[in-house]
């Protein structure tokens, strides 16, 4: 894994960011991804050196090639990385993002309400930890 991979920051509390970052696990069979807690030290500081508050947990962030993604776009960026049937997800990039983002905003506010939370950060399997570049 090249120290260059693009680096998904997400929720580690959440039930539906856990679920989408156990659906990339799965999907990323090249293992291009890695991971970071919203909630931990790396994952904080990356989010702040992109001029993002460390604390807001509300947008998954995708960080690759200097480039830094948010909400809609960080997912659909994934999306274009995995392998088939992922990318045909696309489309939706056909929907203007002043569109997609406030639904992504109305989802992520709703989060914990309409998909749980856990009491502790999502732990990955011991064949997924050394994706993970940090603890939360």
């Amino acid at each position: 894994m090249a120290s260059d991979a693009p680096i998904l920051i997400f929720d580690g509390v959440c039930n539906i960011c856990s679920f989408g970052v156990q659906t990339v696990l799965r999907a990323d069979r090249r293992g291009i991804f890695r991971f970071a807690f919203g909630q931990g030290e790396k994952g904080s500081a990356l989010k702040a050196s992109y001029g993002l508050p460390p604390g807001d947990l509300e947008s998954v962030t995708l960080i690759d090639n200097g480039r830094c993604y948010s909400k809609s776009d960080a997912v659909l960026e994934v999306m274009r990385r995995l392998p088939f049937p992922w990318p045909l997800l696309l489309v939706f990039k056909l929907v203007p993002k002043f569109l997609r983002d406030p639904l992504y905003s109305l989802v992520a506010r709703n989060r914990y309400r309409w998909f749980g939370k856990r009491q502790s950060c999502f732990m990955p399997a011991p064949e997924h930890r050394a994706r993970f570049i940090d603890d939360p």
